[in-house]
C-alpha cells in the first residue's frame, strides 16, 4: 500500500480517538461555559464601586458618560446589554425609573433608580444636550452619537479597575451583582428584587441570590457552637 493510501486511515483514527475523548454532546459553547462557571463571582464592595466610578473623569464627556453608564448598572441592576439600548426618553426622572423594553427573554420592566444615581445620570443627559446629540440616539453613545459597545465596556472596566487599585475581576455584570447583594443586606423583599432584575421567577431569584450573596447562610452556620 502507498504511503497515500494510508494517510487517510490515519486522520481516521485520529478524529475517531479526538472524538473519544471529548464528554458526550461537548461543544466549544458547552465548554467556554463549563469554564466561565469555574470562575465565582468575586463581589465588590461599595467603596469599591465608588473608587471605580470614581476613577472616570468627572469632567471630559467620555468620563462623564461613563460614570453614568456605572452608575446605571450599579444602581439600577440592569444588565449591560439593556443599559446600551436605553434612549433618553426611557429615563423618567420624576419617579426615579428606567424602562427597559427588551430585557432577557425579550421582557419589558422598570428598574428603580435613587436619586444620587439620577444625579450622575443628568450630568451626562445635559452633556449630551451641549454636544448637540439628537434624543433619538442611544443613551449611552459616542461622542458622534453612535452607538457604544459592549467590548468597548468590557474593555474599560478592568482599566478603570487598575486606576482604581481594585484586584478583583471585575465586569459589567459585577455591578448587578452589588445591587442585588445590597438590596438584600439592606431588607428589601425578594419579590421587589427579582421585579429589579427582571428575572422570570421567584425561584430564579433565590437561586441567584443563594450564589452570590450566601450571608445569611455563613452567618447562620458561624453561629453554631463546637470546641475540642
Amino acid at each position: 500500500m502507498s504511503k497515500s493510501d494510508s494517510q487517510p486511515r490515519k486522520s481516521v483514527v485520529n478524529a475517531s480517538t479526538a472524538r473519544r475523548a471529548r464528554p458526550p454532546g461537548a461543544t466549544k459553547a458547552t465548554r467556554a461555559s463549563a469554564a466561565s462557571r469555574k470562575l465565582p463571582a468575586e463581589l465588590l464592595t461599595p467603596d469599591e464601586v465608588r473608587a471605580l466610578i470614581r476613577a472616570c473623569s468627572p469632567t471630559a464627556p467620555t468620563g462623564v458618560r461613563n460614570r453614568a453608564l456605572l452608575v446605571v448598572l450599579y444602581r439600577g441592576g440592569l444588565r449591560v446589554g439593556e443599559a446600551l439600548a436605553l434612549y433618553p426618553k426611557d429615563v423618567d426622572a420624576a419617579r426615579g425609573t428606567i424602562r427597559v423594553l427588551h430585557g432577557k427573554g425579550d421582557r419589558d420592566r422598570l428598574a428603580v433608580i435613587d436619586d444620587g444615581a439620577l444625579a450622575v445620570l443628568s450630568r451626562w443627559i445635559d452633556a449630551r444636550k451641549a454636544l448637540g446629540i439628537s434624543a433619538r440616539r442611544r443613551l449611552f453613545c459616542t461622542l458622534a452619537g453612535g452607538p457604544l459597545q459592549a467590548s468597548y465596556v468590557r474593555q474599560l472596566l478592568p482599566r478603570l479597575a487598575s486606576r482604581a487599585g481594585i484586584d478583583k475581576r471585575v465586569h459589567a455584570h459585577g455591578l448587578r451583582h452589588a445591587h442585588a447583594v445590597e438590596l438584600v443586606e439592606d431588607g428589601v423583599a425578594v419579590h421587589h428584587i427579582r421585579d429589579q432584575l427582571g428575572h422570570a421567577s421567584l425561584a430564579v431569584t433565590d437561586r441567584y441570590l443563594r450564589r452570590i450573596a450566601p450571608g445569611a447562610r455563613i452567618d447562620a452556620l458561624r453561629g453554631r457552637r463546637w470546641e475540642l
